[in-house]
């Protein structure tokens, strides 16, 4: 049989059929891959990862956001695993050679969070494999998020929110998102604030405005019927005004649609939050 060529518009790859003993031989490297990754989200051993990925390797996460070069892709795995245990399985669902030093491997995934069983996320991964010095390694790797329970969104919105990304935080939330901080709290004036853009300046701009620190601890997430999710946590800040640093115990009440957030309702000691303001 002749070689034959396939033009994927998409991809621009080029395919080109091997015969079926290299395909097996590579079938194998892939799966070698695979299992080495899911050793390592087991293990949390951060020193597989140089065996996993070249030095420019690059990952698209399932949020949107993107991490380049390995250094960057360690410390991200870093921050995931200091964060609990979790375990991942894989399935292969297409592999394509494009040429001598790449393959081209796309499949699905199940992600979950051993401590939290409801935390599972599902979705489908595209990974670029290349060759360096005679091993497989992945190049570039893009994930996309199979929304399977509201906990995983909102999971996913305070993750991005601990490390700053402002836009995936906005991005979980529907463009119509109804926003109500609890009765009492100084940024309740503002109440309801309607669309993601309203709660960035009405609540956000004014909380990073307003403090020295302010970052969200110990974080359970719980689901609820009629697509909600209850969130209790803590809240751990510092008045920049006053300097009084404060830790009130919080809930967020979470409403989602079609795997966006429609709604949210805060519920806070609002007396240790008046307390830290008071001069």
């Amino acid at each position: 049989m002749k070689h034959s060529k396939i033009i994927q518009t998409l991809l621009l790859f080029v395919l080109i059929a091997l015969p079926s003993s290299t395909a097996i031989a590579q079938n194998a490297e892939v799966e070698k891959i695979h299992q080495l990754y899911i050793n390592t989200i087991k293990s949390a051993n951060l020193n597989n990862l140089d065996a996993l990925y070249t030095q420019d390797a690059s990952i698209r996460n399932s949020d949107g956001s993107m991490v380049s070069g390995l250094d960057n892709i360690k410390a991200q795995y870093k921050d995931v695993f200091s964060s609990g245990k979790y375990s991942i399985t894989l399935k292969t669902m297409d592999e394509a050679v494009l040429d001598k030093e790449y393959i081209f491997v796309s499949g699905s995934y199940v992600y979950t969070k051993m401590d939290e069983p409801k935390m599972v996320l599902k979705g489908e991964f595209v990974n670029t494999l290349k060759k360096v010095m005679g091993d497989w390694k992945i190049y570039k790797s893009y994930r996309y998020s199979e929304n399977t329970n509201n906990a995983s969104v909102v999971d996913g919105l305070y993750k991005a929110f601990a490390v700053g990304d402002v836009p995936s935080v906005l991005g979980a939330m529907d463009a119509g998102i109804v926003w109500n901080e609890a009765e009492g709290n100084a940024y309740a004036d503002g109440n309801p604030y309607i669309g993601p853009d309203a709660v960035l300046n009405g609540v956000f701009a004014r909380v990073i405005g307003d403090h020295e620190y302010f970052t969200l601890e110990d974080i359970k997430l719980h689901e609820m019927s009629n697509n909600k999710v209850l969130a209790t946590l803590r809240y751990n800040a510092k008045n920049k005004a006053t300097g009084k640093a404060y830790n009130a115990e919080v809930a967020h009440l979470w409403t989602l649609r079609d795997g966006k957030i429609i709604a949210f309702q805060q519920y806070v000691d609002t007396k240790k939050l008046a307390d830290a303001e008071k001069k």
